[in-house]
């Protein structure tokens, strides 16, 4: 890993380039250390899926680092492209994988919580559907729905190579046609076209199984990362709850800075729970903000919900002050820097959001932070918390004598 920077410095430019079958390029030269990293990006993912192939992106990816025709497993990225096995013992053995993931899944409160609030949220787009799928279609899944899938998707007119580290751009460039130019493009599905309706009305669900602690999730609907309302609702994310960064791979690794966020004053300095967050996610379809409470032994979850919901309505009502936004702003500007703190971090973030929206979403991201203002977090605030527009879930333990 290269050396962390603990100051922001202005980023290399980004060589991008479409090769003739349409696979997309993009590199970065960082010559900090002798390193690259290499990430294959694929536009596709649990959106895309329908009713009976939920997960399949998830197992397709497992499949893929399972050997190819030529290549054993783990090495060059061109023949996990064109000429994976799909070998039939193979996807058995993944499967039983799979399945014991989603149920150690399913055995954690807390995630099993926020799986059932986002398939309550959402009643018509993808976004319902797990990550990991559905059991009933991991049970019946074939090797051929598998392969079929692979090939409709994974062709190089749907995919990113992002390369960066300590190389020569053109060298690189030269290399990764020789690797990757002769693999013919794909016919590439129609994308999902389903909106999701506007919620007219709260939604709850309580999940009673046994367990020890008692969990709150408040989930509403929230911008894209494109909406020009995402970047004040991070902000306000920041005052709430504590600054996170944009890198899935990485930010939520670190806690957030939170001692003195709205939400951990209210909740957690008050003995109503041990723990706070929120979940803002970058993704290309509007999603979740989604704040999370891990009541104290002892604490009623109405009360935790009361209390949680009355610190919302008012920063709804009356929006965050100067002196919060200023904070805000520097948390993040901070988070951001550890966002690049590695070529492996960088390449993801180019290739996630070269996926979902554009890799200029990413570079704009610092100046786009700095330019939010209080009025546009109040009007943020007003739109996305709103009564109507949020789903509550309770993890209401049942406990064994």
């Amino acid at each position: 890993m290269a050396p962390r920077n603990e100051t922001a410095r202005p980023a290399a430019a980004v060589r991008a380039e479409t090769l003739g079958n349409g696979l997309k390029v993009l590199i970065r030269e960082e010559h900090a250390a002798p390193l690259a990293s290499v990430w294959c990006w694929y536009k596709v993912g649990s959106k895309d899926e329908r009713p009976g192939l939920t997960g399949v992106s998830h197992w397709v990816e497992h499949m893929n680092f399972k050997g190819t025709a030529n290549i054993p497993r783990d090495q060059v990225e061109s023949e996990r492209m064109a000429s994976s096995l799909y070998h039939p013992d193979d996807c058995e053995s993944e499967r039983t994988v799979i399945i014991s993931e989603l149920q150690g899944g399913e055995n954690d409160p807390d995630q099993l919580l926020d799986q059932e609030l986002t398939a309550t949220a959402f009643k018509a787009h993808p976004y319902r559907h797990p990550t990991i799928g559905w059991l009933s279609d991991l049970q019946t899944m074939t090797r051929d729905d598998l392969y079929g899938y692979y090939r409709q998707h994974y062709v190089p007119n749907n995919a990113t190579l992002v390369i960066v580290g300590d190389v020569d751009s053109e060298a690189t460039l030269k290399h990764v046609e020789r690797r990757f130019g002769a693999i013919p493009p794909g016919s590439v599905p129609a994308r999902v076209r389903t909106v999701e309706p506007e919620q007219t009305g709260e939604r709850r669900l309580t999940i009673r199984k046994e367990g020890t602690t008692a969990y709150l999730k408040v989930g509403y609907h929230a911008p894209s990362v494109t909406d020009p309302q995402f970047f004040p609702m991070l902000v306000l994310d920041a005052v709430l709850t504590g600054a996170k960064g944009l890198n899935l791979w990485s930010s939520f690794r670190v806690p957030p800075p939170q001692r003195r966020s709205r939400l951990y004053r209210a909740l957690v300095e008050k003995g109503l729970a041990s723990s706070v967050s929120g979940a803002l996610l970058p993704t290309e379809q509007p999603f979740l903000y989604t704040v999370s409470a891990t009541a104290t032994e002892g604490v009623a979850l109405a009360a935790v919900e009361a209390a949680l919901l009355e610190a919302l309505d008012v920063v709804a009502r009356e929006g965050i002050t100067g002196e919060e936004l200023a904070k805000a702003r520097a948390q993040l500007k901070a988070r951001l820097v550890f966002d690049d703190d590695s070529v492996t971090n960088i390449a993801h973030q180019l290739g996630y959001f070269e996926t979902i929206a554009g890799v200029d979403v990413i570079m704009a991201a610092p100046a786009r932070i700095r330019a939010v203002t209080t009025d546009e977090v109040a009007q943020a605030a007003a739109a996305v918390l709103k009564p109507s527009n949020r789903t509550i879930g309770w993890f209401d333990p049942v406990r064994l004598l």
